[in-house]
Order: structure tokens, then sequence, then C-alpha cells
């Protein structure tokens, strides 16, 4: 079970100015903690809205001051009944704007218009079959009985308290639809000044199919939202905080660790198009790239974008770091804690006293995974060196521009950059590198076997026309050897696993149905062409209950 980070007593959040707003309309989401948060504001951004996601320790003044078309409350892992379990003002609930509750947020939202919530007789996880009794608005044109995705313990039960503050008279509870389980699956309570929707599954997850229809309609049908929200004004808004951040003092401006991925070169590109040449970007040849990695990145970015570029090899100093380590969460550590110190190296010797500012290709599931959401309450999955290994003492202040965002989302920022397709369609790369693609140690003789394996895992997709429509194909060294037959010789060898997965998000991910005719080749070459491997095995594990990376 991963690790609950327990929310602590925190200062209520400051929220943007609502005139700084890159959009007129704006819907707000209570993150409480939930692996999905953001993908409610994907989906949001995706209807064609402005999404902001914010702590759900705001008060509603300071939503009554933004002004929100509405507000959507998100899953979380807590229960609303335990100790310490977050909250949000109830006041919330009075401001006359319509309010979505997703999971948690429909049993906090219920429990303080006076509810009960408890225990569930059973569990509910998993794809469960809704019938819908209620098709005006929410459910508008959606099926009599269809699938949704269910991820909870507790269940609402009763009715809203008479005389409770938040539920003036007059008001309704209607039971819009129910599952075999679950009587109060969805509800509605309203009045003149208090309009409610609660669903006990998740909308936002692809394995609900009309779930963005159920939040299309939340929007539209509900809301009365115009529907007029673009890419394009993140990117103008982005790179108005930029510069206003940055400043245009002479000598200031930014580091940016650039590694050839999608993320860091989006971020490059966006960073570039801000500040011009106050940008430095920076490469380090860690020594636990893919093969060619270093020619591919000098080439592109110093050759064709003329941005500033500085390639630094350090893959000593990582492997010397990494020696006898085998934990993965300490090799993440090693490994951000090392990036510092290169990039701060490289900042004293290249006369950079003025850049003080790191920027990095952060994604939002790189942030929710390493347990920094803004309930402070989401589970720690793994951790990401650019969000959880960096050191204590760290002399710059971070630039992430694109924190907020998923990596289609970053895909649709890039075209709107102009980027080629080559980077922006490129599957992603871990800021580790292979060190979390070796299980064990890292060693230079592993990382040799595992970059030739990788280029003919890639040589293969690409060939056989499966990149594009793969996310994310990798090899993995483990630390298994078994017996093997090759000649009229016995051979005792590795494994490599092969992971090839498909997905929008990467919050959720599937295993790719890659052809057998395919998968033979890819074995057969690579233990044929690889020297020290004996054995492939591919990986048919989905996200969740797997992670797309194996540590």
């Amino acid at each position: 079970m991963p690790e609950i980070v327990t929310a602590q007593a925190l200062p209520i959040p400051k929220l943007p100015d609502r005139a700084a707003l890159p959009h007129g309309e704006v819907f707000v989401i209570l993150d409480f903690g939930s692996q999905t948060a953001q993908l409610i504001a994907r989906r949001v951004r995706e209807a064609g809205a402005f999404s902001l996601l914010v702590s759900p320790r705001v008060t509603a003044q300071q939503l009554r001051e933004l002004q929100p078309k509405g507000i959507i409350l998100s899953g979380g892992p807590a229960s609303v009944y335990e100790p310490g379990a977050p909250t949000c003002d109830p006041a919330i609930f009075s401001l006359g704007i319509p309010v979505l509750g997703i999971c948690y947020g429909m049993q906090l939202a219920c429990q303080q218009m006076g509810m009960t919530v408890a225990k569930a007789a059973r569990r509910e996880f998993g794809r469960a079959q809704l019938h819908i009794e209620d098709r005006k608005d929410l459910f508008g044109a959606i099926p009599e009985r269809t699938a949704v995705w269910m991820s909870h313990g507790d269940q609402v039960s009763g009715k809203p308290a008479s005389g409770n503050p938040l539920v003036p008279s007059g008001s309704s509870l209607e039971i819009l639809a129910s599952t075999e389980t679950c009587p109060l699956a969805a509800i509605r309570i309203t009045s003149p000044t208090l309009r409610f929707y609660g669903v006990q599954f998740h909308p936002e997850v692809t394995h609900t199919p009309h779930g963005v229809d159920i939040l299309r309609n939340f929007l539209y049908e509900v809301c009365k939202c115009g529907g007029s929200w673009r890419m394009s004004d993140f990117l103008e808004t982005e790179i108005k905080r930029i510069r206003a951040r940055v400043g245009t003092a002479a000598g200031s401006g930014v580091i940016c660790g650039l590694s050839g991925g999608v993320d860091s070169s989006v971020c490059a590109a966006l960073l570039h198009k801000a500040i011009g040449d106050q940008l430095q970007c920076i490469f380090i040849d860690t020594g636990l790239l893919r093969k060619n990695e270093r020619e591919l990145v000098e080439t592109t970015f110093r050759d064709h974008f003329h941005i500033k570029l500085k390639v630094i090899d350090a893959a000593d100093q990582f492997l010397n770091d990494l020696k006898g380590v085998t934990d993965p969460t300490e090799k993440r550590k090693r490994i951000g804690s090392r990036f510092i110190r290169v990039f701060e190296d490289a900042q004293a010797a290249m006369g950079l006293h003025g850049h003080n500012f790191l920027a990095q290709g952060t994604l939002y599931p790189d942030v929710i995974e390493s347990g920094h959401g803004h309930a402070g309450t989401s589970a720690s999955i793994k951790l990401h060196h650019n969000v959880g290994g960096l050191p204590d003492d760290l002399d710059f202040e971070l630039l992430e521009p694109l924190r907020d965002l998923f990596k289609d989302e970053v895909r649709k920022l890039g075209e709107v950059l102009g980027l080629p397709d080559q980077i922006i369609w490129r599957h992603p790369f871990p800021g580790p590198g292979l060190a979390v693609r070796i299980i064990g140690e890292v060693t230079r003789e592993k990382l040799a076997l595992l970059q030739e394996a990788d280029e003919i895992l890639l040589e293969e997709i690409v060939s056989n026309n499966l990149y594009r429509s793969t996310s994310q194909v990798f090899a993995v060294l483990l630390p298994v050897k078994s017996v093997g037959v090759m000649g009229d010789g016995r051979t005792y060898e590795s494994t490599i696993a092969v992971r090839a997965v498909e997905t929008q998000d990467f919050m959720t991910a599937d295993w790719a149905r890659i052809p057998f005719d395919v998968l033979a080749n890819i074995s057969n070459r690579i233990i044929n062409e690889v020297r020290g491997v004996n054995r492939v095995v591919y990986d048919i594990s989905s996200k969740p209950p797997a992670t797309i990376e194996w540590e």
C-alpha cells in the first residue's frame, strides 16, 4: 500500500487575482488528494473551459472573488470521518454556484449537510453498472444503463438534516442514479440558493465510458459554460508569468536542464519564447542515457533551434554516486542531488551568477505521484528527482512552467510553439535515466547491455509503424539470471523485460497489444545480438495496479 502523507495545519492559500486569469470563465477544482484530481482539471480544459486546481483550504470569500462558473470537489484517499481528514469551508455551498462532488467530494458535502457517511458493507472497486433514474441536466443524453468506475469504501445514506444552515427551507434530495451495491450513486440537492450534484463514481477516468459526457453536462447544461478555452491562452499567460518572475535586470536569467525528451524540450522552447537569450540550456551526460542520446540533443537544439546549449560530461560522478545502491528511492535522491551540484558548478564556471532560476520540465503526474498535491494528502507512490529528490541546500529558485499540465497537454503546447513532430511525439524518458530501468545496482556493464537491448527494441517498434500508436516502450534489465542453451552449450545469463503501454495522460495506462510476430523478432534480435542476455519477457500489467516504470 502507498504511504499516505497526512495534511498538516497549513495557512489559507493565496489564489491568483481574477484579472490575472487567462480566461473570463473559470472552473475551480478543490483537490482533496486524489490521484486523478488533475485529470478532472484536464477533462474540463478538454471540454473548452479554463480550470484552476486549488487547495481545499480556500475560503468561500476567496472563491466568490474568483467568480467561478462552477466548483468541483475531487476524490481523495481519506475517509471523511477520520481525524485530520481534509475538509472545506461549508459556506461554499451557499454561494449560489453549482457544485459537483466526486467520490470523497460528494461524501464530504453530504456529511456537512447532515447526511450519514459510513463504511459500506461491500467496498466497490472497478467497473460497476449504473442505473440512471433521472436523465435531466447531469445525465442528459446518457444511456439509462452505463458502466462507471468505482473506487470507494464508504457510502452516503439518509437525507439532509432539517434545520442544517447549509440546506435552506424547500431543499430537496433527488436520487439520480444507483448501482447494485450503492443506492445513492448520484444525487441532486437543490433550492433557490443551493445547487449541489454528487457522484460516487469517477467520471474523469477513461474507465467510465460516458464520464466526459457527464462532466460536459455539468459544464454546459448545469453551469451554462461558453466553452472557449484554448492552449494558446495558457501560453500567453505563462509567458507573462515567466517574464514577471525572471525580470529584465542585467545578467539575470534561467538555467534549464535539457534532456531531449518532450517535457524539457517544450519547457526550453517556452522559456526561449518568453525570455530569449536570458535562457541558458545545459545538457548533462549522466552516463545513464539511451544510446546516441547526447548527439541527438546537441544536433537538435544547438544546430536547429539556435538555443544556447552547454553539454557537460558528468558520467563518472553519477556512476560513483550510484555504486552499491540498490534501493530505487535512494537512486533517485542521489541522482537528483548530483544534478543540482553539476548545475551549481556550471553556473560558477560559466559566470552565470545572475541565473538564479533552475527550470525543469516537471509535469503534474510527477508532482502528484510524489505526494505533492494541493491537499497535502495524496499518496506518495514514487520519488521523482525533479520534485522530491532535490537537496535541502538548493541555491536555485525552481521554475516549473509545465507543472500543472499532463503529457498530452504538453504536446499540444509544443504544437502551438511550433516544435517539430519528432520532438513532440518522442516517447518519455525518465529524468534518472536508465538507472531506474536497471533493477538493482547500476554498473557500466549493465548500462551497456541495456542500451543495446533498448536500441534494438525501439528499432523494431519504429520499423513496424508502432511508435505513434504506443505511448512508451522501453527495456528493463532484471536482477534475474536463468539457464539457457546457445549452440551446444549451457548459458546462465540475464533477463530483459519489454514494457510497452498505451495511455493519454500517464496517470492510468494499459499494456500495448504488440503483435506476436513483432515480439518474436524483438526477442530473437536481443538474445542473438546482445551478449549476456538469454531470455526476454513481456510485461502485461496495467497502471494501476502497476506503475509504468519498474522503479
